[in-house]
Formats: structure tokens, C-alpha cells, sequence
């Protein structure tokens, strides 16, 4: 079949940078490309417009500018909360609790961290990929001296009981960190309301510049500097700040952060579509994820008999872009460690498919995919292996 449109569904891995925030950013790569730790004019205006962007992105998540650091992103962020919270508390203790499914920034970090004498309890998850707050209260050890749960996850979407782990946190007087990249745009984020010490975000997730991030640092909660060299941020993060980044990351999160309720709907009512009709028109198929406690936009299904990459290859060919997860480990052969984690074979989750959704994709899109995707499985499973080892 030869490719009849366009259709971006991979928006958990990144999003186009909004045109309005292209536009927001574009003088600051020329004409205000000061450095704002100078004293003179052309600096004060860089100076200004990262100390605003600064504001937007606390008035989104219910913080105050000064509890906001900038960062290289969604990563440098994971991993200057997890190791600077271990750092300033060593002497007090060596015990991290985190869960099986978070993401590679946090779980790679945590594995660095072992290799350095510190213990950690990976969590097992539900069926849904659901951590229970209960299992957080009984992995905490007197040692404990950080609790980390992502706020969804990126590969099924499954939205965690956050408000509830970190309340078992503080009842441990644990500081509680949260990966939020997911989160931003997708339901409403306050760092009160989840009771997030530390919190991360990534600008490329919502409509900003990759390479731009930040970590919310609650005032009064202990952490070591991560980046050494200057007085950047505050002294605690050093290095020339990334200005047209920054202000892409501000506008970005002000542009999805702007009446989430509406924009979920519409976009929940095409995952439904999604959800529905694929197992409808496919057979064998399983949905991943928590059925109702789920990101908006993310749809996670596995196919029985094939194989993910091949499903990936024949969508690309017909002018669909998806994913099997994570894009961090696209290039692994490895089974989703979250999938596994839900208790699916091997077998079963290397045939995932995640549809991620953005706001620019339309119904017809939804249709286009519930069109090619049933002869796509068709045709693999008539040439699968997998079949007959069933």
C-alpha cells in the first residue's frame, strides 16, 4: 500500500517545538545574545528574559521562582535530585526506594549510586504498572533518605498515586522526588497538591527546545550542587545559562499549561478510539497500562506472534511515526523493563506499540491508523515464528 499521509504519533518521545515559542526564542540567538551574568544592557535584557521564564514555569506547577533551577533537561535533573539528595544525607543514611518501572534517567542513577555503597528498592508494580503506596511504607528502611516516583509513566502512561507516596515519605521525614516529564501539560502539576520535594521536567515533552529542563528544589530541602565552575543559578548549578532555551521552556509550559481539562478531553476521545478499536479489529491483543489511570494521550498495546520493530517499520512505511516504548532504548533488543515489571512475557512485550498523541493530531489521523494497522498484523503474523512456539 503505498503511503497516503503524515501521521506523528510518537509525542511521548518528543513534540514539535509550537510555533510560538520558535518565535518567543528566535532574537535570543541574535539580536539579545547577552549573557546574563554580565553587567551591561545586552546582558540585563538575557537576565530579564531567563528570570521570567523562570516565573512561568512556577506559576505553572504552583511553585516560587527562586525554588526553580534551570538544567540541560528531564535527565540532568533526575539525576542532580537523586544523587545530591544522597550526597547531602549520606552520614544520615544509604537506602533509596524508587519503583521497577521509572525511567532510565532514574533508574541508571540509582544503579550509579549502588556501585557506590547505597542500597535501593525497586518497587514492584501491579498488573497496570501501579505502585502501592502500602509497599513504599514497608520498603522504608531507618536508613532511607529518598523516596522517587515518577508522576506517569512514558511508555503505558499509568498515572501513580503520587499525593499518597509522598505523604508515606514525609511521614518517614524522606524527601519525596517525582519525574514529571510526562506530567506537564498532560494533568494539572502542583508541587503542593503531589507534595513533591524535587520534581523534573523537560521542555521537548510539551511543545519546547530540546536540551532545556528543570528541577524544582521545595525551599528548606537539602541538596548538594550539581554542576561546579560558577554562580549561575544561584550558585548551585553552574554554567553559562542556555537563554533562547530557557525562554522556549517558559513559553512552552505557559502554551501547556493553558486550559488542560479541554485539551485532554479532545485528545482522550481519540486514545478511547484507539483503545477501542484496535483490540475490535485485532485479535490477541492486550492493553498496557492502567485503563482509566492513564495519560491522556498514550495509548500501549501488545500484539501477540510479532514482533514490535517489524510493526514500527511497515507503520513508518505508510507515513506513521510510533514507538515500542521508550525512545531512550529504541536501540535495545531487550524486552521493556516496564512491561515486564506489569508481569507480560518476553514474547508478548516485544510486540508493543505505544501511540502517543500531541494536540495537532486530528480524528482523520486516529482513522488512518485504525485503517493500515489490522493488515499490518495480519501480514506479520502470517510470516511469524512466534505463532507456532505459542
Amino acid at each position: 500500500m503505498e503511503r497516503r499521509r503524515s501521521v506523528y504519533m510518537d509525542h511521548a518521545a518528543t513534540t514539535p517545538v509550537r510555533p510560538e515559542v520558535a518565535r518567543a526564542m528566535l532574537p535570543y540567538f541574535s539580536e539579545r545574545f547577552g549573557n546574563p551574568s554580565s553587567l551591561y544592557s545586552l546582558a540585563r535584557e538575557a537576565e530579564e528574559a531567563v528570570e521570567e521564564a523562570r516565573g512561568r514555569v512556577a506559576a505553572a506547577i504552583g511553585a516560587s521562582p527562586e525554588e526553580v533551577f534551570f538544567t540541560s533537561g528531564g535527565t540532568e535533573a533526575d539525576n542532580w535530585a537523586i544523587k545530591g539528595a544522597a550526597a547531602v544525607r549520606q552520614k544520615k543514611g544509604d537506602h533509596i526506594v524508587t519503583s521497577a518501572i521509572e525511567h532510565h534517567a532514574v533508574l541508571h542513577t540509582c544503579q550509579s549510586l549502588e556501585k557506590q555503597g547505597y542500597r535501593v528498592t525497586y518497587l514492584p508494580v501491579d498488573g497496570y504498572g501501579r505502585v502501592d503506596p502500602a509497599a513504599v511504607d514497608e520498603a522504608i528502611t531507618d536508613a532511607a533518605i529518598l523516596v522517587s516516583v515518577m508522576a506517569a509513566n512514558n511508555e503505558i502512561g499509568t498515572i501513580q498515586p503520587i499525593k499518597a507516596i509522598a505523604e508515606v515519605a514525609h511521614d518517614h521525614t524522606i524527601p519525596f522526588h517525582t519525574d514529571a516529564v510526562q506530567a506537564i501539560g498532560a494533568f494539572p502539576v502542583d508541587v503542593d497538591e503531589m507534595g513533591a520535594d524535587l520534581l523534573a521536567i523537560s521542555a521537548h515533552k510539551f511543545g519546547g527546545p530540546k536540551g532545556t529542563g528543570a528541577l524544582y528544589i521545595r525551599r528548606g530541602t537539602r541538596i548538594t550542587t550539581f554542576m561546579h565552575g560558577g554562580a549561575q543559578e544561584r550558585g548551585r548549578r553552574a554554567g553559562t545559562e542556555n537563554v533562547p532555551g530557557i525562554v522556549g521552556l517558559g513559553r512552552a509550559i505557559e502554551l501547556a499549561t493553558a486550559d488542560i481539562p479541554g485539551k485532554a478531553a479532545r485528545i482522550a476521545a481519540m486514545r478511547d478510539r484507539l483503545i477501542r478499536g484496535i483490540p475490535d479489529a485485532i485479535p490477541d491483543t492486550r492493553l498496557n497500562g492502567h485503563p482509566t489511570e492513564r495519560l491522556a494521550n498514550n495509548v500501549n498495546v501488545a500484539f501477540r506472534y510479532v514482533e514490535g520493530e517489524s510493526i514500527l517499520l511497515m507503520l513508518d512505511a505508510l507515513g506513521v511515526a510510533a514507538s515500542t516504548g521508550s525512545a531512550c532504548t529504541s536501540a535495545s533488543l531487550d524486552p521493556s523493563h516496564v512491561l515486564t515489571a506489569c508481569g507480560l512475557p518476553p514474547e508478548h512485550a516485544h510486540g508493543s506499540l505505544r501511540l502517543t498523541l500531541g494536540h495537532a493530531n486530528t480524528d482523520d489521523d486516529v482513522d488512518y491508523v485504525l485503517e493500515v494497522l489490522p493488515g499490518i498484523i495480519e501480514r506479520l503474523r502470517a510470516i511469524s515464528s512466534l505463532r507456532g512456539e505459542a
